[in-house]
């Protein structure tokens, strides 16, 4: 199934989308940098007067689609595992670089019956007394975030128990829609994604004790298709501007785990 839906994408993207030059490279990110990256890269077109395109996905899914050749110069995943793993398959100029530490929230929408509680003792309480029927995460299978819920709920002890009620997302981004919009009484979504100015007026969230799960190392890279702008880009995403615009929305930078 996967190799099918790569053919679709890589045909949909070849012929119906226009094929870029260097100067407008694609860059993959993790849905969980959407509005942090937005925001960084019309800094970046601002001072430098380049441009680049956003793709923004799961981080799995971006893994394998570089794996087979989609043409993206730079790959931003929230699980530094699959940016290592192109690097030993040859398909990455370096090991790239850890770029910021993620964090996973508890997101509910106003009008919810749960509560914004970190510790998740309300969202274990509902499922006793059935004030819970949809639950949002991004798919543990291949979104990074996802992996860390399921890990947060094993925590918690509820995992067994939500998982039927589980709203599954393609990636964090998705999981976020679907918590926000109603179609679920909550979810675990990203930090960055509750900061961002859409949600805040949505709902409320808690963070979840980082220690409840395996840490998000995220990782970025060049490829090996990576032309000037590509380069530029991935050293300003490393530069002061953009350090404080991550650190806006919610994630910890590397040298803040010294």
């Amino acid at each position: 199934m996967r190799k099918w839906l790569f053919i679709l994408f890589f045909c949909l993207f070849s012929q119906s989308a226009p094929v870029y030059a260097d100067d407008i490279p694609v860059i993959a990110a993790a849905s969980d940098l959407q509005f942090a990256l937005e925001e960084l890269a019309g800094l970046f077109q601002q001072q430098t007067g380049k441009k680049i395109k956003l793709a923004f996905g799961s981080s799995g899914n971006f893994r394998y689609q570089i794996a087979h050749g989609a043409p993206f110069q730079m790959y931003m995943s929230a699980d530094e595992e699959y940016v290592l793993a192109l690097y030993r398959e040859g398909d990455t100029l370096d090991e790239g670089m850890l770029y910021a530490i993620g964090r996973i929230v508890i997101f509910i929408p106003h009008g919810s019956p749960l509560k914004a509680d970190g510790s998740l003792n309300d969202l274990a309480t509902a499922l006793n007394d059935n004030r819970i029927n949809h639950f949002a995460i991004a798919n543990p299978e291949h979104a990074p975030y996802g992996q860390c819920a399921e890990e947060a709920l094993r925590h918690a002890g509820i995992w067994d128990r939500i998982r039927p009620r589980l709203v599954l997302g393609e990636n964090v981004s998705q999981a976020a829609q679907f918590a926000a919009s109603g179609s679920a009484q909550g979810g675990i979504i990203a930090y960055s994604l509750a900061l961002s100015p859409n949600m805040t007026t949505l709902g409320n969230y808690a963070l979840i004790p980082a220690e409840w799960h395996n840490p998000l190392r995220q990782r970025m890279v060049l490829l090996k298709s990576a032309g000037p702008t590509a380069h530029a880009f991935y050293d300003y995403v490393q530069s002061q501007p953009a350090h404080k615009i991550l650190e806006q929305y919610g994630f910890v930078l590397p040298e803040e785990l010294n």
